[in-house]
């Protein structure tokens, strides 16, 4: 026999804070009009069987099952850290229309020799197929089930017993342990748990599809990132066909690492060298662009970075940055200003980094104030030049780290010269592979001999 216990309780929906009785607004997280009316109900058995489990020493634990499931998209598992573990259970946020379910859908179909379970709450199994045809990918051990209660989900799995199982959107799915609206937070915490206790079990990876709100925080309690054991942003700009992968949290892996696909008309391509990306090749010469060796987690590469400085036409000089920190923009202008003498106080200036993406390197200070004086002068930058320094606030150019990666991968991508910190050459003289026949290191110490330099 079962009894049925009901409560009632009010629930904010943005935080997942637990309020005693309805208010305007939500003394957890401040927000207003976000807590909701939500009936529990909770079954529960008279007699309960309980199997006590027993400590085991360290030594004992076995390493067996801890190899990692690796994918055929490389990029997919760079950002993990070199595969999947099983039992994990996997977020995959971003935003409508980024790319999430095409991503995993490719992931389900290129899986070989392992069923997979796709639960779709949000397409019928007709628009799947459509989506596959588009790929060009077929997998005959790929099993596509439209459902939205979790306890229907988790019968079929433990039927089909797969060895992948892809949840989405996790916000479409309910349980029928509690009563209120699907996507509440109730329900997206229960259906966790038990998608969480599955995982575990059955000691296979679970990637749950998480939509975001028009902040960008992942919509739902924020208890649902500490409930996940890696947590994966899908972001990209809508208007670009590039997309990043990154890891914010993984317990089996670094949180460094970043994968970078191009959205097609046959789905996401995976680019292995992203360098050719986001550099336009272009012969013509043009002011206010120079190139940055970046490092983003452990991987190198090339970026444009491109600047516009122009008398402010209505009064209030304009500050604008796309892909790049505004307040570090304000800051190396104000140091242009005080160590170069370059009178920016009525310039509008406009930074753009190519790609649609956001950069957070500080190496790219040099290249970021480089490109300002080239568009404020008028003069443009040798193509073949390019730059890895941080910007300190007396004007000095301060070291790097991972110079030996970046100075590779400009050699790689044929630069002749590449523009460092002084206090790099120490670094330089002790490591012979700093020694390069192809490019030429530049050394310097302030910005003001980086522009006689480039300018003269």
């Amino acid at each position: 026999m079962t009894a049925q216990k009901t409560k009632t309780t009010y629930v904010c929906q943005s935080c997942g804070a637990i309020h005693s009785k309805w208010q305007g607004q939500c003394s957890s997280c401040l927000e207003w009009n976000t807590i909701a009316e939500e009936i529990t109900i909770k079954k529960t058995k008279q007699k309960i069987s309980v199997n006590i489990s027993k400590p085991i020493l360290l030594e004992q634990i076995s390493n067996e099952n801890f190899n990692r499931l690796i994918f055929s998209n490389a990029e997919v598992n760079r950002v993990l850290g070199g595969g999947v573990v099983p039992g994990t259970l996997i977020l995959v946020a971003g935003e409508p229309g980024i790319g999430k379910s095409t991503l995993l859908l490719e992931l389900a179909l290129t899986i070989n020799n392992t069923p997979v379970l796709y639960i779709s709450g949000e397409e019928s199994a007709q628009q799947i197929k459509l989506r596959a045809d588009r790929l060009g990918i077929n997998n005959p051990l790929c099993h596509i089930y439209c459902e939205t209660n979790i306890e229907n989900i988790i019968n079929q799995a433990n039927n089909l017993k797969p060895g992948f199982l892809i949840i989405d959107s996790i916000q479409t799915i309910y349980t029928s342990a509690i009563e209120s609206a699907t996507g509440s937070v109730g329900q997206v915490r229960e259906s966790t748990a038990l998608l969480q206790q599955y995982a575990k079990q059955h000691n296979i990876p679970v990637f749950i599809i998480g939509h975001v709100t028009k902040e960008g925080y992942i919509a739902g309690p924020k208890l649902l990132e500490h409930m996940v054991d890696t947590v994966l942003y899908f972001e990209g700009e809508r208007h670009y066909g590039y997309r990043i992968l990154r890891a914010i949290k993984n317990r089996f892996g670094s949180t460094a690492e970043l994968g970078i696909f191009e959205m097609t008309h046959k789905g996401l391509r995976e680019v292995l060298d992203p360098s050719e990306l986001f550099i336009t090749h272009s012969e013509e010469k043009t002011s206010g662009v120079s190139i940055a060796s970046v490092i983003e987690g452990l991987r190198p590469f090339m970026i444009e970075v491109q600047a516009l400085s122009g008398t402010a036409a209505y009064g209030q000089p304009q500050r604008s940055a796309t892909g790049f920190d505004n307040r570090r923009l304000s800051m190396l202008l104000a140091v242009l200003e005080k160590k170069v003498g370059f009178k920016l106080g009525q310039k509008d200036i406009f930074l753009n980094i190519t790609g649609g993406v956001k950069i957070d390197d500080p190496a790219m200070d040099l290249s970021v104030i480089a490109s300002i004086a080239s568009s404020y002068v008028d003069i443009p930058i040798d193509k073949q030049i390019c730059f890895a320094g941080e910007i300190g606030l007396s004007g000095e150019i301060r070291p790097v780290y991972k110079l030996e990666q970046r100075i590779s991968e400009a050699e790689k991508m044929q630069y002749k010269k590449i523009v460092i910190s002084k206090y790099n050459v120490k670094q330089t003289e002790l490591n012979p592979e700093f020694t390069r026949d192809k490019i030429e290191i530049i050394t310097s110490s302030k910005i003001t001999d980086v522009f006689k330099i480039l300018f003269g």
